[in-house]
């Protein structure tokens, strides 16, 4: 912010910015605020009293110096000439004497001055543990802080450093760092209602995220980054193992009278269904298959991610008076407008596969992975199609393994992936790549697919 003080010689009474609020500073203040000036007190720490405030430390009674700074901090808190601007730096000076402009930057205490009392429960509930610098880096305090106990202004401040950079690579903007805390802590029940505030599929993902958070992680610079999505598996886990202990406040909010359709219940469909009926509208989410999750349901195996899970964090938000039709396929979304609906918001997901531009992929026993993974989930007749068959992916990538590691449960008698990249390159996770190998498939990578080939109807092999 910018502010100006100026004297133009005709006014009586002028203005004056004090930079510093040290012992000089505040004295400085009091003199020119007695001799009948508006005096500025400005200062970057959060509180005044300087350097003098610390030497206090050098004396077991807390005396002599502080004996001698306290009233001068009451007196600059009180002086109705005195305005005390804390936790601010100054940008530049502009102009003549007589007449200067000044910029100021205010950095954000997150903490209402006016209303804090000093009390101390924010640093109580605070789960993030800094070096006291105040005290030399000698002692700890949490983000929530106050300078020192006689502080001037008598108010709490919350030490904010930029954004993380696990929440920035996050694609929900997870705050990581929060929860991670919290679980450091033991204070499971506050981590999960922290993860709840942005991510209504904890369980879910605490299992499948690709989690670039950790990849943007810094520790990963020092060692190794935090393993934050375990942690979010393992706070969910303990959610559910603990149901009485968990309790995610509802804002009671006024019904807008706004109804909204939701094409399709995966997750942006459910997420949006969520924060829309926290905002006081009606909600009805249409789901084409006759089960609700989209791509989490009927996408991902339930070896890597439970039905079950995914059905309770579902249940979760249909409990805020969501409503869900189920085998509801929607060809014309101007329609649902039409039938009183004042937005459609379209969540339709990606279920469509894609075939490789080869002879032979039309055969009957050529099917692409998501409408595989899809038929299995539904509980098709998939299993006595694989059963005792050789079964061969072509692919590389996560959905592939799903796929490969599928067919070992569904009693295929030999499993192998192939695909175009190195062995080093492929784009699945390492650790889904090594899960696969122990469990018996075969990679086969560096291949250039030309035709998948046939006798009489049915699949012989792939031509590289």
């Amino acid at each position: 912010m910018a502010m100006q003080f100026s004297e133009n010689g005709k006014d009586k009474v002028g203005a004056v910015l004090v930079v510093g609020a040290g012992i000089g500073g505040m004295q400085a203040s009091l003199d020119l605020a007695g001799a009948g000036f508006k005096v500025y007190l400005l200062d970057r720490q959060p509180a005044i009293g300087g350097v003098m405030a610390q030497l206090d430390k050098t004396f077991p009674t807390n005396d002599c110096a502080m004996c001698i700074l306290s009233p001068k901090l009451v007196e600059c808190g009180r002086h109705l000439n005195i305005q005390v601007m804390t936790y601010a730096e100054l940008e530049s000076v502009e102009g003549e004497p007589g007449n200067f402009t000044v910029r100021v930057r205010q950095h954000p205490r997150y903490v209402n001055v006016d209303e804090c009392t000093g009390c101390g429960d924010c640093a109580a509930a605070c789960p993030i543990v800094r070096l006291d610098q105040f005290n030399a880096g000698m002692s700890e305090r949490r983000a929530a802080y106050k300078l020192y106990p006689q502080a001037i202004p008598n108010a709490y401040v919350i030490e904010k450093r930029g954004r993380a950079p696990c929440r920035d690579a996050c694609p929900i903007h997870q705050r990581a760092q929060g929860y991670v805390a919290l679980v450091r802590e033991g204070r499971f029940a506050d981590a999960y209602r922290t993860i709840r505030e942005d991510n209504p599929f904890p369980s879910i993902c605490g299992r499948v995220c690709n989690h670039r958070c950790e990849d943007a992680c810094s520790r990963g610079k020092v060692d190794d980054p935090v393993n934050i999505m375990r942690l979010k598996r393992f706070v969910a886990d303990w959610a559910l193992a603990h149901p009485d202990e968990i309790e995610i406040p509802r804002p009671e909010v006024e019904p807008t009278g706004k109804r909204v359709a939701v094409i399709g219940s995966g997750p942006a469909g459910m997420t949006c269904a969520q924060d829309l009926t926290q905002l006081g509208h009606g909600v009805t989410i249409f789901e084409a298959l006759p089960v609700p999750g989209g791509m989490m349901r009927v996408g991902i195996p339930s070896y890597r991610l439970p039905y079950d899970l995914v059905q309770k964090e579902i249940d979760d938000i249909l409990a805020l008076g969501v409503e869900l039709k189920l085998n509801h396929r929607v060809d014309d979304a101007t329609a649902l407008l039409r039938d009183g609906y004042d937005a459609v918001f379209v969540a339709v997901g990606a279920h469509q596969g894609v075939r490789l531009p080869i002879p032979g992929v039309d055969l009957p026993e050529v099917v692409v992975a998501t409408d595989f993974l899809r038929e299995v989930a539904l509980d098709s007749n998939l299993r006595s199609r694989i059963r005792n068959r050789r079964v061969l992916v072509l692919g590389g990538g996560n959905v592939a393994v799903d796929a490969a590691m599928t067919a070992v449960r569904l009693g295929a008698s030999w499993v192998g992936m192939s695909c175009l990249e190195s062995r080093e390159t492929m784009p699945a996770h390492e650790w889904e790549i090594q899960d696969a190998q122990e469990e018996g498939i075969e990679v086969f990578p560096s291949r250039t697919f030309k035709e998948v080939t046939s006798a009489d109807g049915r699949v012989t092999g792939v031509r590289c």
